[in-house]
């Protein structure tokens, strides 16, 4: 790993940039790059969900090729391995041999080397860049990109949109290390969901009240932002509104735990994870927060 990047951008030679998927992520980048002053193409499949970006000057297009036609760089912004690749293919028409390909979508690190393997057949440049942050973040500009390209030219052609959608990238040497490390944060964060979950679930069992955990939680060495935000929305089953939707989280679940099971590992709570994840989806949850695998648990103790 090579460490962090947040040299202030000159300003000058700004790109124009295509955002292909408008949806909860991508329309806060694309926000957030069209107010950087850098020039903003927009498509997404259900055009009404790309149309509130005209009110930043971007130009809303019909389709993949469409909207990057012109643009320095095209950044995907959409749900899995196989949509990012149709979408790009779609795209190929519109596509410049100087266009770099930020590639923003959780996949595994063998579904990164294949878009890589893409992007040279489309004749554009790639950068792998998968991101730390939820809805509020990418709202706010405060992501973290995890990065890495086999071009290194590439990294400081896309260095004013990964400034302008996020304050930290990490640069990797290798395409798939960022997937590799996204996958084993993100275990981190679906065990801690987990976690948070079963411990309230079982002090209400018990008879003490739930929110008892999170403030002796929040008085030792072990409490973090995330329990404190988690926990008070877990309690008031105020989970409807997802930062983090359960079926993206139930995808990333399936991905932590195949990727581990190819690489020879079998990873215990993850694997309990996903499968609290999977029947929480298939029970009708998928829309609402991650954080709704504490209905789960509730249901389970009843």
């Amino acid at each position: 790993m090579s460490g962090t990047n947040r040299t202030p951008s000159s300003g000058q030679g700004r790109p124009v940039v295509a955002v292909l998927g408008t949806g909860t992520m991508g329309e806060a980048m694309a926000r957030n790059i069209a107010a950087a002053g850098v020039g903003l193409r927009a498509w997404n499949r259900n055009r009404a969900a790309a149309e509130p970006l005209a009110d930043t000057g971007a130009a809303v297009c019909n389709t993949p090729a469409e909207a990057c036609q012109g643009a320095d760089i095209v950044l995907t912004a959409l749900a899995n391995e196989k949509v990012v690749a149709d979408v790009m293919d779609q795209a190929r028409e519109g596509l410049g041999g100087h266009t770099v390909w930020v590639q923003t979508c959780t996949v595994s690190p063998d579904g990164s080397r294949r878009l890589a393997d893409q992007a040279t057949r489309l004749n554009v440049a790639y950068v792998e860049a998968p991101l730390l942050g939820t809805k509020e973040p990418a709202v706010a500009g405060t992501l973290t990109v995890l990065a890495a390209s086999p071009q290194q030219e590439a990294r400081e052609a896309v260095r004013p949109v990964l400034e302008a959608v996020g304050t930290r990238t990490v640069w990797l040497d290798e395409v798939g290390q960022p997937s590799s490390l996204k996958l084993a944060y993100n275990a981190w964060v679906l065990t801690t969901v987990e976690g948070i979950a079963e411990s309230l679930t079982l002090a209400g069992t018990l008879g003490v009240d739930p929110r008892l955990v999170i403030e002796v939680i929040d008085d030792s060495g072990l409490n973090s932002q995330y329990v404190q935000n988690k926990g008070p929305k877990m309690i008031d089953d105020d989970l409807d509104t997802p930062s983090f939707p359960l079926e993206a989280a139930a995808k990333d679940a399936s991905l932590i735990t195949d990727t581990a099971r190819a690489a020879g590992l079998h990873l215990g709570i993850a694997e309990v994870v996903r499968e609290r994840l999977r029947r929480a989806a298939d029970d009708g949850l998928g829309r609402a927060d991650v954080a709704a695998t504490y209905r789960m648990s509730r249901q389970a103790a009843s």
